[in-house]
């Protein structure tokens, strides 16, 4: 399909490339690996009348770990190498789980987690896992940079809280407690190469008895405009002690809280169906992952 003719850039600094996006971000693109960028181009979509290419930069690529900071993630790091990634696998298994998940083998290699967050699909993979590890985004500029918390990135369909000449530069996802797990679920059609009919990412913190809830984080995806977080339910699950009740309550908020729409991958009423079921799966698979880190302490 024809697309409309555009300038395309290839700096070789992140200073240049901040210099040169700061100039023209109003009429221009990042490239960094293209899987959703160019497909939108193709359909029309977007025209922008430059495409900056920054998929060579060493400046943005690259995990780190540190005890204080956490899991640093740049954001040009492609989708497979954080599957692959032992520090990843380490200190955050359920986001190597859902990289892995992304696409085939040949897009993990291309594609970014940034794109990923920035296309602000609704679908997206590793949204709801970031949430759910209240990743902390850092957002650079010509100049400068800020922090924003991830919760506060999607603003609505398609739509994030970049301001004109930013761009995510990495992420920061903290240390997790003794007592706290990750845990990433999801549906599709398929068990390869397709769009999730919807996913949840799990956080669950428990208190020094092992028994009751302190901290639980409950993000999910294809359910409404944006990947959000259940926060009503989540405050109603803090101070619970782990049961029946428990999971009926997270079961039942999360399907309160979704607002899933019909569409060519599933039903709205599918959605809130499953939903649920993967909650419990989810906050499950966190149990068990907490309860075998204290058998082997």
């Amino acid at each position: 399909m024809h697309c409309e003719p555009f300038e395309y850039e290839k700096p070789v600094s992140l200073r240049e490339f901040e210099s040169l996006y700061a100039a023209r971000a109003d009429d221009a693109r990042i490239l960094a690996g293209g899987t959703d960028l160019m497909v939108l181009i193709k359909e029309k979509l977007l025209a922008p009348r430059l495409l900056i290419d920054i998929s060579d930069l060493h400046e943005l690529r690259g995990i780190s770990w540190d005890p204080r900071q956490g899991l640093t993630i740049m954001a040009g790091t492609k989708i497979a190498e954080i599957e692959r990634s032992t520090l990843v696998k380490e200190h955050a298994p359920a986001l190597a789980y859902a990289a892995a998940n992304l696409g085939s083998n040949q897009v993990r290699w291309m594609a970014t987690m940034a794109g990923n967050i920035c296309h602000a699909s609704p679908a997206a993979e590793t949204p709801p896992v970031l949430l759910a590890h209240d990743c902390e985004l850092i957002i650079g500029r010509q100049g400068g940079e800020r922090t924003l918390p991830i919760s506060r990135f999607f603003l609505s369909y398609r739509k994030t809280a970049l301001e004109s000449g930013e761009y995510v530069k990495a992420f920061r996802l903290p240390p997790l407690p003794a007592r706290a797990a990750v845990a990433y679920r999801f549906k599709g059609l398929r068990r390869a190469m397709e769009i999730d009919m919807l996913n949840i990412g799990a956080y669950l913190e428990l208190c020094e008895d092992g028994q009751t809830v302190s901290d639980v984080r409950l993000a999910m995806g294809s359910v409404g405009p944006t990947t959000y977080r259940a926060a009503v339910t989540e405050k109603k699950l803090k101070g619970m002690p782990i049961g029946e009740d428990f999971f009926a309550a997270a079961c039942g908020g999360v399907v309160q809280e979704a607002t899933p729409i019909d569409d060519v991958r599933a039903s709205a009423e599918y959605r809130n169906r499953v939903i649920g079921v993967l909650t419990r799966r989810a906050l499950e698979e966190c149990l068990e992952i907490i309860g075998a880190r204290r058998s082997a302490a």
